[in-house]
């Protein structure tokens, strides 16, 4: 605490000039790098599409064997990617901003190992076959771990981080045992937990992707209030805002948008935490202008990871997951070397 009573800063809540003009270029220029790179991962693939033939296959109605192939399988892969994408930068971006802590990502709720715990409880019983099966355990397994985490650490954000390391402890050591016990399980297991864009383009994805759409939007209506407590409790009281209410309504959305994207793609690691770090600079600052790089970035580099995922190997895909962290280590220790720690 400070002489004032003011709570530490969170990181990258340090106050800056107005610099609005250059903020929305700098905003404006990464929407327009997403939209080239979401063409250009169309295609590429098994069958090489030339970027022109990608827009042709998106505008017309009629079309060719190449313009099935982008509607159908990889226009919907390159959409999976963005809202997962979005989701985990913007998730982790809130965990950060919440928890006051760096190295915080959406995992640390216990999202990803209770998805992987109801997956095999789900496999277990032979209740989790298939796409579908898989994403209703998943859902339900990460918004059950979220919230008991949350109902533990709600009071400080040191308990939270706490009571979400140790719950995914727990929980990861009884799936392991189980999926040791149980062969089949472990398959099931094992095609979920490898973090993959590939084929689940096919899933029922209505639901998810319209979860993460609102919670998007809900996050960027937060922002100011966020803004507000990243300067700490008391001064959010001061300037009106309900600290609780602000806390809560930050949970469900980072449970949401976590829990959404590790439901349809998988543990994907590194863009939840490496993304803040990248655009908090060009922030400012800012918590709604952290949001939104967040909310651009985040699918260009899951992108990117997907492109790398498919021509790496001439003979298969390698799990896109496995791309990211070998991309977020070296991001991740750029960044420290380029700001320092204390930017983290």
């Amino acid at each position: 605490m400070t002489l004032a009573g003011r709570a530490p800063e969170a990181p990258g809540t340090r106050r800056a000039g107005p610099r609005t003009g250059p903020q929305i270029a700098l905003l404006v220029g990464g929407v327009v790098l997403l939209a080239v790179v979401a063409v250009l991962s169309v295609g590429v693939g098994a069958r090489h599409i030339a970027p022109t033939e990608v827009v042709r296959a998106l505008v017309d109605s009629w079309g060719t064997d190449d313009h099935v192939i982008v509607r159908d399988v990889r226009a919907p892969r390159a959409l999976l990617a963005v809202a997962v994408g979005a989701a985990l930068a913007v998730a982790g971006a809130l965990i950060q901003t919440l928890a006051r802590n760096p190295l915080a990502e959406p995992g640390i709720l216990g999202v990803t190992a209770g998805a992987g715990f109801a997956i095999t409880v789900g496999s277990g019983l032979g209740l989790a076959a298939g796409q579908s099966g898989q994403l209703g355990w998943s859902v339900t397994g990460s918004v059950l771990a979220a919230l008991l985490v949350a109902a533990v650490g709600r009071r400080s954000p040191l308990r939270l981080v706490l009571t979400g390391v140790a719950l995914t402890a727990v929980l990861g050591g009884i799936a392991l045992g189980l999926r040791l016990m149980l062969p089949d399980t472990f398959d099931v297991y094992r095609f979920w937990s490898v973090g993959s864009l590939a084929s689940r383009e096919q899933a029922p994805l209505a639901w998810p992707l319209t979860a993460i759409a609102v919670s998007l939007l809900g996050a960027l209506l937060l922002s100011r209030a966020l803004n507000a407590l990243a300067l700490g409790e008391n001064v959010a009281q001061t300037l009106g805002a309900s600290v609780v209410r602000v806390r809560a309504f930050a949970l469900v959305l980072i449970t949401v948008l976590s829990g959404a994207a590790t439901a349809v793609a998988g543990p994907i690691l590194f863009i939840g935490l490496i993304v803040p770090h990248l655009v908090r600079r060009p922030a400012g600052g800012s918590v709604p202008w952290l949001l939104l790089y967040s909310m651009v970035l985040g699918p260009i580099l899951l992108l990117i990871a997907d492109i790398g995922s498919r021509v790496l190997l001439p003979t298969g895909e390698v799990p896109v997951a496995i791309v990211t962290a070998f991309l977020g280590g070296p991001m991740l220790i750029w960044a420290v070397r380029r700001y320092g720690a204390g930017s983290l």
